[in-house]
């Protein structure tokens, strides 16, 4: 797999950021000159690869006829609520940011964007890239096949970062020894469904997806050791079970393709999405 030096860069800084090599896209600076638009361009050509995967949040927005419609009726009986209304009054006469709803608080911003897009009031301009994390693809990547080119230096502090990443990542555990909790599961032999629904409950405490988990967040964990066809198994047998439920997705703006592809397709209706432990 042929990288450009700038790519290299890009995976490099973003080992910067253990142990879920996860962090926000503007904490990646693959050299000092590097703009935003190459830095993002870098970022995507890596996830068509299947190294990186990303989260993108609503940059700019405008609204729709069902939306301008709305803002005609009666205030008492719209069917949106306040913050929502106020989303779409900002939109009503100018190309919007969620920015200029000062009054909606900043956590319920994309939230409620992502609402009125499914409800086809708002359309998006632009998105921009929030997040970016490394894959299990690119972890594989980076340990067996990665060969840094070009000629411009890579410095002594990445080359330390990359030395530490190999280390942790090729550091085999005793073959009789249990993995501590918290602790990657790298043999298959170790990924039971107890160890499975584990790293969902931790998963989903850490990401903060208040037991809705994104399967993809689990494959970057899994996949290696386990295939993809093992490991929809193993979420099929906890569901059986009645430990998990998983649900199906309606906000496919939200995602990225990369972690859209990551759901378990259904013959009928949109992919499996979404794991919940049962209470």
């Amino acid at each position: 797999m042929a990288l450009s030096h700038l790519e290299s860069k890009f995976l490099l800084r973003l080992l910067e950021h253990p142990p879920q090599y996860r962090c926000r896209i503007s904490q990646i600076k693959p050299n000092a000159k590097t703009s935003a638009s190459e830095r993002d361009k870098a970022c995507k050509n890596l996830c068509s690869q299947g190294l990186v995967d990303y989260e993108e949040e609503i940059a700019s927005y405008g609204i729709t006829a069902a939306g301008q419609s709305l803002l005609s009726l009666d205030t008492s009986t719209l069917p949106v609520t306040p913050d929502e209304l106020i989303l779409l009054k900002v939109a009503a006469t100018k190309r919007a940011t969620p920015g200029m709803a000062s009054k909606v608080p900043a956590n319920s911003r994309q939230r409620l964007l992502r609402q009125l897009v499914d409800r086809g009031m708002v359309k998006i301009h632009k998105t921009q890239i929030k997040e970016v994390w490394l894959t299990a693809q690119g972890k594989t990547f980076l340990c067996h096949e990665f060969t840094p080119k070009g000629t411009a230096a890579i410095t002594a502090a990445m080359v330390g970062t990359y030395v530490t990443f190999l280390r942790q990542a090729l550091g085999t555990p005793q073959k009789d020894s249990a993995p501590s909790p918290g602790e990657p599961l790298a043999d298959a032999a170790q990924v039971t469904p107890e160890a499975v629904l584990d790293l969902i409950q931790r998963l989903d405490q850490q990401l903060g997806t208040d037991n809705y988990l994104p399967i993809f967040h689990l494959r970057d964990q899994l996949q290696p050791p386990l295939s993809r066809e093992d490991l929809d198994q193993q979420l099929y047998a906890l569901e059986r079970s009645d430990r998990i439920e998983l649900g199906t997705l309606q906000d496919v703006a939200a995602y990225s393709e990369a972690q859209l592809n990551a759901g378990i397709p259904q013959d009928i209706g949109g992919p499996l999405f979404f794991i919940s432990v049962m209470q």
